[in-house]
C-alpha cells in the first residue's frame, strides 16, 4: 500500500511539473520575449499574468483537475502524514523552477525562442502520456453537492483564507517573474549566470517544500504568522544588496527557500478553512493563487515602467503586508485551537 501510495504520489508530481513548467519557464526568457516582439520587459510579463488569469478563470474545471492531485496525495496517507504529502506534490511546483525555468534560459539562449516553446510542448506531451497510463480511476467516497462545496463560502474564514494567499502569492510572484530580469539589469551579470541563479532559487525552493512539510506538521500557526515578516526581511536585503553577485546568490538561495515554504502555506491556509470540501477549497486555493500571480506580475511591470526594475521589491513587500494582515485577522477571529485541530 505504502509503495502504492509513493507511486501515485510521484506520478502527480510530475504531472504538476509539466504544468508549471509552461507557467514558470517563461519568467527565465522574459528579457529574449521582450527583444523578440519588440515590447517593453513589463509588457512581456503578460505572458506570466495572463496565463495565470487564464488559470485561475478557468474554474472550476482546471483548477479543480488541478488541485485533485493534492487531495489524492492527501487521501493516500494517514491525516498526520498529509501536509507531508501535500508537500512532495509541491516538490512539483519546485522541480518546473529548478528544471524548467533555467533549462528554458539556457535553451532560449543558445537557440532560439522557437525551440524554448518546442521544449514545453515535449513535456506536456509527455506527463500527459504518464497520466494516462499510470494514473488509476479514483472511486467517489462521497459525493458533495455544487450547494455543499459552495457553502464555504459563506465563512468569513474562507474569503480571509483567500485574501491571504492572493497577497502571499502576489509578494512572491510580483517579484520572482521579474528576476532574469532584475540579474540582468541590476545584478549584471551574464546569461549562463543568470541561468545558474534560476537553478539555485529553484533547487532551494525544493528545501523549501521538504522544510514546509515539517513546519506545518509541528506547528502551523507560527510557521503562517511568521512567513511574512521572514520574506519581508529577504526583500529588504535584496533591495539593499542586489547589486551585488555574492551577496545576491546567498539571498536567491534564502529566498528560494522561503518562496517554497509560502506555497505549501497558501495551500495549508485555504483547506484547514473549509476541510468538509477538500476538492472545491483546492480548486479554490489554485484559483487564488493565479489572480495573485496575475496582480503580483502586473503590479511589478508598473513598477518597472514607473521607477525602475530594483522598486519592484516594494510592490512585493506592500503585497507581504496586506497577507500579513489577513492572516493576523483570522487569527483573532478564529480560534488557533480550532484551526490546529482541523
Amino acid at each position: 500500500m505504502a509503495k502504492r501510495s509513493n507511486l501515485l504520489i510521484f506520478i502527480l508530481t510530475v504531472g504538476v511539473f509539466g504544468i508549471l513548467n509552461t507557467e514558470m519557464g517563461v519568467i527565465g526568457i522574459l528579457p529574449l520575449i521582450a527583444d523578440y516582439y519588440a515590447v517593453s520587459v513589463a509588457k512581456a510579463g503578460l505572458f506570466v499574468s495572463l496565463f495565470a488569469l487564464a488559470v485561475a478563470i478557468s474554474a472550476p474545471s482546471m483548477p479543480l483537475l488541478f488541485s485533485g492531485a493534492f487531495t489524492v496525495a492527501a487521501n493516500s496517507v494517514s491525516s498526520d502524514e498529509a501536509p507531508k504529502a501535500v508537500s512532495k506534490i509541491m516538490l512539483g511546483v519546485s522541480a518546473g523552477m529548478v528544471l524548467g525555468v533555467p533549462i528554458t534560459s539556457f535553451i532560449a539562449s543558445e537557440t532560439s525562442f522557437e525551440m524554448a516553446m518546442l521544449f514545453f510542448a515535449i513535456i506536456n506531451t509527455l506527463t500527459f502520456i504518464a497520466t494516462l497510463l499510470f494514473v488509476p480511476t479514483m472511486p467517489v467516497k462521497e459525493r458533495l453537492s455544487y450547494g455543499s462545496q459552495l457553502s464555504v463560502l459563506k465563512s468569513s474564514i474562507t474569503w480571509l483564507s483567500i485574501a491571504a494567499v492572493i497577497f502571499i502569492n502576489s509578494a512572491i510572484f510580483g517579484v520572482y517573474s521579474y528576476l532574469a530580469e532584475y540579474l540582468e539589469t541590476i545584478t549584471n551579470i551574464s546569461g549562463k549566470t543568470i541561468s545558474l541563479m534560476l537553478v539555485i532559487y529553484g533547487g532551494a525552493n525544493v528545501i523549501g517544500n521538504i522544510v514546509a512539510g515539517k513546519l506545518l506538521t509541528k506547528n502551523a500557526i507560527k510557521t503562517v504568522v511568521s512567513f511574512p515578516f521572514a520574506l519581508g526581511a529577504v526583500y529588504i536585503v535584496l533591495f539593499s544588496f542586489g547589486q551585488f553577485t555574492v551577496p545576491m546568490a546567498v539571498i536567491t538561495l534564502v529566498w528560494g527557500i522561503l518562496s517554497g515554504i509560502g506555497g505549501n502555506i497558501a495551500q495549508y491556509w485555504i483547506t484547514s478553512a473549509a476541510p468538509k470540501a477538500p476538492d472545491f477549497a483546492n480548486g479554490l486555493f489554485l484559483s487564488s493563487a493565479n489572480i495573485g500571480t496575475t496582480i503580483g506580475t502586473a503590479v511589478g511591470g508598473l513598477f518597472i515602467s514607473a521607477i525602475g526594475t530594483q522598486y519592484i521589491v516594494v510592490g512585493g513587500l506592500l503585497s507581504l503586508l496586506l497577507g500579513a494582515v489577513c492572516i493576523l485577522l483570522r487569527n483573532n477571529l478564529f480560534s488557533p485551537r480550532k484551526q490546529l485541530s482541523i
